[in-house]
């Protein structure tokens, strides 16, 4: 039998050793969103590499989204999904099932995952981490549109996640806020609520899963992937078109992280299994990183 495979396993280990060492004791914050959250093996291989990092002695807290569960949800109470730029309009009675699907079924579901895996974590509603205002977003001829039930983060609440990190649980946070005048419900933009915690919390890293590879020259070429760019260079890329779309608003808020002090913002291709330890613990990484 040939030495060579568990050789090769080894040198792994070795290279993820200074990585180890220099993470240990530092707190990670990872946004799951996109297709990488529908295919339920993917999604347990995120939990299995979450475990790891408490395991070895990081402290991951996650921020999940839920959009194609919650149109789902909402198709089948005959409501029809509404966005406007990139924000899902959010009517009394959406909120209602918003709060269902994240509370009910992705947040638990996202926890007895981690459990089953040996780990330790805990699910904590939104409206106990994040504070909110309602906002207001732009249409397509300038006008200004009531979203409903949509806010913005404007403060964080860190008791209960503090408690959590003293205890060694993980953390698995759902992206609601509780309105600052009402104490209701708002839906927020789980990319935004990710960037508001992780800057008031300034972790050494804040990863996007989602299902494109990263930032890319063109996006139709997975090949030209931009490995590595520092906020101004983000700021030049959205400038001149080469990020586009909806990447525009996570680069946007990778980009204010950073200038708040958040160390660096990594964004990953969550459809690959074990995307997150390549990132992290391996010296070609898979994904984009950007840098101060």
């Amino acid at each position: 039998m040939s030495l060579q495979h568990p050789i090769e396993k080894a040198e792994s280990l070795i290279e993820a050793l200074p990585y180890l060492q220099a993470f240990r004791g530092k707190t990670f914050l990872i946004k799951m969103g996109g297709s990488a959250m529908e295919d339920p093996d993917l999604v347990a291989k995120v939990m299995r590499d979450i475990v790891f990092l408490e395991v070895a002695g990081i402290n991951p807290i996650v921020v999940h989204g839920g959009g194609k569960a919650i149109s789902a949800a909402m198709k089948e109470a005959g409501l029809d999904a509404e966005f406007v730029g990139g924000f899902r309009v959010t009517s009394d009675q959406a909120i209602s099932i918003v709060e269902k699907v994240l509370s009910n079924e992705i947040n638990p579901g996202l926890v007895r995952m981690i459990r089953d895996l040996g780990g330790k974590a805990v699910g904590i509603a939104g409206t106990d981490v994040f504070l909110g205002e309602k906002m207001h977003a732009t249409g397509k001829d300038g006008e200004r549109v009531d979203l409903g039930r949509v806010g913005e983060v404007v403060g964080c609440q860190l008791g209960q996640m503090d408690a959590a990190h003293r205890a060694g649980i993980v953390p698995v946070i759902s992206p609601l806020a509780a309105e600052l005048a009402t104490g209701r419900p708002l839906n927020i933009n789980a990319d935004l609520a990710a960037a508001a915690l992780a800057k008031e919390l300034r972790v050494a890293k804040l990863v996007y899963l989602s299902d494109v590879p990263g930032l890319m020259q063109d996006p139709t070429k997975p090949e030209t992937l931009i490995k590595s760019v520092s906020r101004a260079q983000a700021d030049d890329l959205m400038a001149d078109g080469t990020i586009s779309g909806g990447m525009i608003p996570k680069v946007k808020s990778a980009v204010d992280a950073l200038n708040a002090g958040v160390r660096k913002v990594h964004f990953i291709d969550g459809r690959l299994p074990h995307a997150l330890l390549l990132e992290i613990f391996t010296h070609g990484g898979i994904g984009t990183e950007v840098t101060r």
